[in-house]
C-alpha cells in the first residue's frame, strides 16, 4: 500500500473462510512523494525490498500452495512502478501485480464479507487508503459497485495539511475537498438506502483503538466495533491539537501512524457527515483477506486447499 504493507499467510477453506497462519504489518511509506513526484523514491524502494526479503522467508517457511503480491494506490501512479516490479522480481522472486481501483475494491468486498455476520444485508463499505479511498456497494443479486476517490490520508497530508498541527484554513480546504470527492462518488453509485456503512483499512481501525484506548492491537476488540461518528469528532478534536512528536504514544495509535491519522479522522469525519452516516461498524477484515480469498478460488481445481 501507499502507507502499509501488510502479510498474511493463512489457509482458505472451499468456502472461503479464512484460517489465520501468521499476520504482519510494517509502516513503510512507500508512497511518500508520489502524489508530488510521480515517481517511487529510491529510499522507499529500499525499505519495502528488505520487508518482502523478510517475509520471502517466512512466507517459504510454511511452504505455501501459493503466494500473491499486490501493490495498489502509491505503485499504479508511479511513472517507475516497471523498476519496481522489476527489482521485486529480480531481488525476492515476487511478481507484483498492480490492481486497479475497482479491482482493489472487488477484492476488498471479499475480505469484508468473510468477515461480516450472515444476518448482515447490504453493505455500503468506505476503505480509506494512503492514496486513494474507495466506495463500495454491495447488494444481494447484484455484482458490488464501485467508485473510487484520488485522495487518501498520505495524499491529503503531503497536499494540504502541511502545518504541524494543521492550521484552521488547511483543516477547511481539506474538509471541502473531501466533501466534493465523497459527494461525486457517492453520486455514482446505485441506490444504497438501508445498506449498513462498513469502514476497514488502517486508518479506521486505528481510530477504533484509539476510541477504546486499547494500548495494543487487538483484533476481536476492534472487529466489528461500532464507531460513532461523536467518537470520530472526540478524536479528530483531540489529534488537530496536538503536534506529531506530541500525538506518539497515544492509546491505541500504531507507530508511525502518528503523521496521517490526523488526516485520517478528518477524512472519517467528513465521509461519515457527508454520507449521513451516524455509526461506522469496523472491519479488521479487508483487501489483504480478499487477496487471498481471491487466490484460492484461482488455485482450488489444483490444490487440496
Amino acid at each position: 500500500g501507499t502507507l502499509t504493507c501488510r502479510l498474511l499467510i493463512a489457509d482458505v477453506t472451499a468456502a472461503g473462510t479464512l484460517h489465520e497462519l501468521r499476520s504482519e504489518r510494517r509502516i513503510l511509506k512507500l508512497g511518500e512523494g508520489v502524489d508530488a513526484r510521480k515517481v517511487l523514491n529510491p529510499a522507499a524502494m529500499d525499505r519495502v525490498l528488505a520487508c518482502l526479503k523478510d517475509w520471502r522467508t517466512v512466507i517459504d517457511s510454511y511452504r505455501v500452495d501459493g503466494a500473491a503480491v499486490v501493490a495498489t494506490s502509491a505503485v499504479r501512479d508511479a511513472t517507475n512502478r516497471a523498476r519496481f516490479q522489476d527489482r521485486v522480481k529480480h531481488e525476492t522472486g515476487f511478481d507484483v501485480e498492480v490492481i486497479s481501483g475497482k479491482e482493489e475494491a472487488r477484492r476488498t468486498m471479499l475480505g469484508i464479507r468473510t468477515g461480516l455476520s450472515e444476518t448482515v444485508g447490504d453493505v455500503l463499505a468506505v476503505d480509506i487508503g494512503g492514496g486513494s479511498t474507495e466506495l463500495i456497494l454491495d447488494r444481494a443479486g447484484h455484482l458490488p459497485s464501485v467508485s473510487s476517490m484520488d485522495l487518501g490520508v498520505v495524499r491529503l497530508t503531503e497536499r494540504v495539511l502541511l502545518h504541524d498541527p494543521p492550521t484552521t484554513e488547511e483543516i477547511r480546504f481539506a474538509r471541502e475537498w473531501i466533501a466534493k470527492e465523497t459527494q461525486a462518488a457517492s453520486a455514482a453509485l446505485p441506490r444504497r438506502a438501508g445498506a449498513r456503512f462498513v469502514g476497514t483499512a488502517g486508518t479506521i481501525t486505528s481510530l477504533s483503538a484509539m476510541a477504546q484506548q486499547l494500548p495494543s492491537y487487538q483484533p476481536a476488540r476492534i472487529h466489528n466495533y461500532r464507531l460513532t461518528l461523536d467518537r470520530v469528532l472526540d478524536l479528530e478534536r483531540q489529534l488537530l491539537a496536538l503536534t506529531n512528536a506530541e500525538r506518539i504514544g497515544m492509546p491505541g495509535l500504531e507507530k508511525n501512524r502518528e503523521g496521517v491519522i490526523a488526516a485520517g479522522a478528518v477524512m472519517l469525519r467528513t465521509i461519515m457527515e457527508t454520507l449521513g452516516e451516524k455509526e461506522c461498524l469496523v472491519s479488521d477484515m479487508g483487501l489483504r483477506e480478499g487477496v487471498l480469498i481471491d487466490l484460492a478460488s484461482r488455485l482450488l481445481p489444483r490444490s487440496s486447499m
